[in-house]
């Protein structure tokens, strides 16, 4: 009997050995760190939602130093997460991006200002500094102060473009008037260093038809000719929007299995993915064109870009991965 287990046993570990040496690697390049922006591929890797795809993903956050489209351009990543806007510019430059899923519906970037400031409306913005992230995650602010008519070099007539640091300090420090925010992170941390909602004016991209499309997935253009890698693609983005599904269902079980993967501040987790859940909507991750258009014409018309994308993204790994 005792050997029959111990056979039983062995034969259990060689198929679990056997099964991980075959899972299909995927290395997925976050655009930020581990946070609970990112929720939805810790939680599909968590309940074996990838393996159950036969896939071995490996996530790797980001950073300040790390640019997505270097890494994935460098054979460092076979998908990463990016802004659209960064995305479209990397592929002028001949990094050819392809979005593959859009699990972000909507954008969660802001632009505050204290209620006690110069700034009430977008007509008070000229003369004025505001803070902005770069990156990639300027495009969007230049594209909006493009369609107002204003120009970002200074001056009576246009914006100060204060280089904003990934904190809330410029705002504290009184060195913009305004800086930028997303919902679900630096708002909060605004919260936390003793703002109140009703002390703050808030610019919300989306609300002001401004926004340009965030955190998509993106593949190279030569890889997705490949049937066997696209295949992969596909059963990772099912899996991860299972993931993203099971997240949003779940956000106070998806912020823990976010800081146990090296997510910083539980609360701050919790509510972070309260507010991302937001942006997701059904978690289908079906690009809508409409919005890709609008980011392309905003992209356009700021010349980021110079003309106009073809080929930059695809309906084919969603409409093969969600039924």
């Amino acid at each position: 009997m005792k050997k029959t287990m111990t056979m039983t046993l062995a034969g259990a570990f060689s198929l679990a050995a056997f099964q991980a040496l075959a899972a299909d690697p995927v290395a997925l390049q976050l655009k930020w760190v581990t946070q609970a922006q990112f929720a939805g591929y810790y939680v599909a890797k968590d309940k074996g939602f990838y393996t159950e795809e036969n896939l071995d993903v490996t996530i790797k956050p980001g950073g300040p130093d790390i640019a997505p489209e270097q890494v994935i351009a460098g054979g460092g990543a076979d998908v990463i997460v990016d802004w659209m806007g960064g995305a479209l510019a990397a592929r002028e430059k001949g990094v050819a991006l392809v979005n593959i899923a859009q699990p972000f519906k909507k954008a969660g970037m802001e632009l505050v200002c204290p209620k006690d400031g110069p700034v009430k409306t977008e007509a008070d913005f000229k003369g004025k500094t505001l803070g902005v992230w770069f990156f990639g995650n300027e495009y969007p602010f230049y594209a909006w102060m493009n369609k107002l008519g204003l120009p970002t070099e200074g001056g009576a007539d246009g914006v100060t473009v204060l280089k904003q640091s990934f904190d809330v300090q410029p705002l504290i420090q009184k060195q913009a008037d305004c800086i930028s925010v997303m919902t679900y992170n630096e708002y909060w941390q605004l919260i936390d260093a003793g703002y109140k909602p009703e002390d703050l004016t808030v610019f919300n991209y989306t609300t002001m038809g401004v926004d340009l499309l965030e955190d998509g997935l993106y593949a190279m253009e030569d890889k997705l000719k490949d049937p066997a890698f696209e295949d992969k693609m596909v059963r990772f983005v099912r899996a991860s929007m299972e993931g993203w599904k099971y997240a949003t269902e779940n956000p106070d079980e998806a912020a823990d299995i976010v800081v146990e993967n090296g997510g910083q501040d539980e609360n701050h987790q919790k509510r972070m993915m309260g507010e991302v859940a937001k942006l997701i909507d059904n978690a289908d991750g079906k690009l809508i064109e409409d919005a890709y258009k609008r980011t392309a014409d905003a992209l356009l018309a700021q010349k980021i870009i110079t003309k106009e994308p073809t080929g930059a993204w695809t309906a084919a790994i969603t409409d093969k991965a969600i039924k």
